[in-house]
């Protein structure tokens, strides 16, 4: 396809390189976290600055290729053999504003970079379970953060202006007031209506929080799930919890009483004073002594370590789904999927609490499905191609054993790379209403449908 293409006119316009297929350098730009779901395009272009952004929207535009983004890598629904693949890396910068508690970030930072420098100033922002998760993505999905959601809602709810190039290869900034409906949508719907060059968003004064983990034996899982419910149900907004059910590696990095076990794994933080912190863990300090515990007051930059999420990528599948409720019968059917006599190979199957701010409308409307949903459940397989089938089959099994009671609603960020493919299933995700709404602004400011490598708005 390149052949057929004026590359060289596109290599003039920009300040950044651009790499084709056979290029030193092509395979590590167009790498991903998940090794499973490699990017093939046609081009890359390793964009420097905004008008690099700009010219190679245009380009694509003018040839017909699709417009595919790298951030963090982590989500990566297609691979978009053929495209014109974007990487923002050379862009990273951000700019923390300590009196107004704000940050503005270009290009593709990671929050792991992020975090100390906030730290510097007594702030917190609100990052996801892992540090390796790029911060814009992050943000455009709704973003859940394992510390400060139930207290104040998505990341997202706290985004004041982005800077995007739309299909025409415009800059725009998009805020609550100017190109309201780009930021409705920009929202929840992640990359579908242009590539996000800088975000705008506020951060707390926080500097520690209590929290880690507890793993137990899985043997416990019976008696823990019922247990980890009806306590949940009680917690302060202050405080956020999820439940792992894991088999873990015997590998180096894995601490040494988890390497090659398997355990329930109770997550856990609270903002505020330590002793409340640790009077909340009471029924779980009754359980039994864990296998491992990590629970103490950390700083806040350490709070990736409360999940101990992989830090490098790896080949692995997902599936996951929105749970309304879980009943008895529900728990009951978990433990006989994902339980000590189920054979599940699994590395994680994990259910998060919602609720509490997340599920309290934003000031300015934003096109996320899942407020009012009171979980996110989530099934977690490491493995390359050659064991695709069989560690697939075993995601359907559990994903859909817990069906009767699922909800066909889920976070962006937590879809998969293998589902919500046609129109049809990412309108049961979003709802008629605002898959419709979102439609609309996706065809004001893409009509070509130049991003296309992702979850894509269209209509059915």
């Amino acid at each position: 396809m390149t052949a057929q293409l004026d590359v060289a006119a596109l290599k003039s316009q920009l300040t950044g390189p651009m790499f084709l297929p056979g290029d030193p350098g092509y395979d590590e730009e167009r790498a991903t976290f998940n090794l499973n779901t490699p990017l093939i395009p046609a081009i890359v272009v390793g964009a420097a600055t905004v008008g690099d952004v700009q010219a190679a929207i245009r380009f694509a535009a003018g040839n017909g290729l699709a417009v595919a983004t790298r951030g963090g890598g982590h989500l990566v629904p297609r691979s978009g053999a053929g495209q014109l693949l974007l990487t923002l890396d050379r862009m990273t910068s951000w700019r923390i504003d300590a009196s107004r508690a704000s940050v503005r970030v270009t290009g593709a930072p990671r929050w792991g970079q992020l975090m100390d420098p906030l730290a510097e100033h007594g702030l917190a922002g609100m990052n996801g379970s892992s540090p390796n998760v790029g911060v814009v993505g992050y943000l455009l999905g709704g973003g859940l953060s394992p510390v400060l959601s139930r207290s104040e809602g998505f990341a997202s709810d706290h985004i004041t202006a982005i800077d995007v190039v739309t299909g025409d290869g415009e800059l725009r900034t998009a805020t609550a007031t100017e190109n309201a409906d780009l930021f409705f949508a920009l929202r929840g719907s992640k990359g579908n209506v242009g590539v996000v060059t800088a975000v705008e968003f506020g951060v707390f004064p926080i500097s520690t929080v209590y929290g880690g983990g507890l793993w137990f034996a899985i043997d416990k899982l019976a008696e823990f799930l019922p247990l980890w419910r009806d306590w949940a149900a009680t917690l302060p907004e202050q405080a956020g919890t999820s439940v792992g059910i894991q088999r873990l590696p015997d590998l180096p990095g894995v601490p040494d009483p988890l390497r090659g076990a398997s355990v329930v794994h109770l997550r856990y933080s609270y903002v505020g004073a330590a002793a409340e912190g640790e009077a909340l863990l009471e029924p779980f300090r009754k359980l039994g002594t864990p296998v491992f515990d990590t629970v103490a007051e950390i700083p806040f930059s350490a709070s990736g370590t409360i999940h101990n999420d992989p830090p490098a990528p790896l080949p692995y599948f997902d599936r996951g789904t929105g749970l309304r409720e879980l009943p008895d019968e529900a728990l009951v059917r978990l433990v006989e999927l994902t339980g000590p006599d189920s054979g599940c190979p699994l590395v994680n199957v994990e259910v998060r609490l919602l609720g509490a701010a997340l599920d309290r409308e934003p000031a300015a409307p934003d096109a996320l499905p899942t407020r009012g949903l009171a979980y996110q459940f989530t099934g977690f397989a490491v493995g390359g191609p050659d064991q695709a089938e069989f560690m697939i089959s075993w995601l359907r099994k559990v994903i859909g054993g817990m069906r009767p009671w699922a909800d066909p609603r889920q976070m962006p960020n937590f879809i998969s790379p293998e589902a919500a493919h046609t129109p049809q299933e990412l309108r049961d995700t979003y709802g008629p209403d605002l898959y419709d709404r979102i439609v609309a602004v996706k065809e004001k400011y893409d009509p070509a449908n130049l991003f296309r490598v992702n979850h894509n708005f269209v209509r059915s």
